[in-house]
């Protein structure tokens, strides 16, 4: 009974402590929420405080200040063709690599790991210079190129580790009843690594949707901008329109937040497939 007592007792202490530490995380929502409501005056005079009266007219004017409808068209096809083409090419060649252990497939995956650990702003003036010479420079085309190769790493690494998981025997048998090759890659192990597909959607979703270095090097024409693009224009030298810039903070970040909630389940086990197992 004693053990059982305080057991209860612990278990109530570590959920208290985990609600704090939840709440903790929610501070920058709360600041970003509820200014976004408020005057500017307000914002400036005290940003900790909750709005004396609702500004809703905020998001209105925000909206048009960033273009929104222009904007989130630009980052939604970025972001949809870019995580599409990078799960379909990733897995594609993860699947090559576990499927054929050769020498070259092996030193291809090390370069693939290694390429993780690069700096992008090492190579931010190469990269400038190698879409203006491949007239990939303001493109929504170009940046999503440069989305599939800096994606490709971090992508491959996970669909290669979750590959190794799936028994060869299934692909052997379906082999033997006539499927090719892409029969079974796509018959066989796409429904077994949709867990992990999933997964690598969710993580280049939060990463392409929130970029702004990259479009910032790539996008130069104003039809083009993506949505933190567009944001930071509020921001001058001399000039930050709190009252403008939050409300269009909120309205970028909603969508993806929305995503993210529908299909944060998949991201626990789909990341233990691909880095555990195998």
């Amino acid at each position: 009974m004693e053990q059982e007592s305080r057991y209860r007792i612990g278990t109530l202490i570590l959920e208290i402590l985990l609600v704090l530490v939840g709440l903790l995380f929610l501070i920058p929502f709360y600041f970003l929420l509820s200014n976004s409501l408020k005057t500017f005056g307000e914002i400036l005079s005290d940003a900790a405080a909750l709005p004396s009266a609702l500004q809703w007219e905020n998001y209105k004017a925000g909206w048009e200040a960033i273009h929104f409808p222009s904007a989130f068209k630009n980052s939604l096809i970025i972001t949809v063709v870019s995580n599409l083409l990078l799960v379909l090419l990733s897995s594609m060649a993860a699947y090559q690599m576990v499927r054929r252990p050769s020498m070259f497939n092996r030193i291809l995956f090390g370069v693939f790991v290694a390429a993780m650990v690069i700096p992008f702003q090492s190579i931010m003036l190469p990269l400038t210079d190698i879409t203006s010479r491949f007239g990939l420079s303001d493109s929504l085309w170009g940046l999503i190129v440069c989305y599939i190769g800096f994606g490709a790493p971090l992508s491959v690494f996970l669909f290669h580790g979750s590959m190794k998981a799936i028994p060869l025997e299934i692909e052997q048998a379906a082999r033997v009843d006539g499927s090719g090759t892409y029969g079974v890659f796509f018959r066989i192990v796409y429904p077994m690594m949709r867990p992990m597909y999933v997964t690598v959607i969710i993580l280049n979703t939060l990463w392409i949707w929130n970029d702004y270095l990259l479009p910032s090097l790539i996008l130069t024409s104003e039809h083009l901008q993506t949505i933190p693009i567009a944001t930071y224009m509020l921001f001058g030298q001399y000039t930050k329109q709190w009252d403008l810039a939050l409300p269009a903070l909120v309205l970028g970040i909603a969508p993806v937040i929305v995503f993210f909630l529908a299909m944060q389940k998949y991201i626990v086990s789909g990341i233990a497939a691909g880095a555990v197992k195998g």
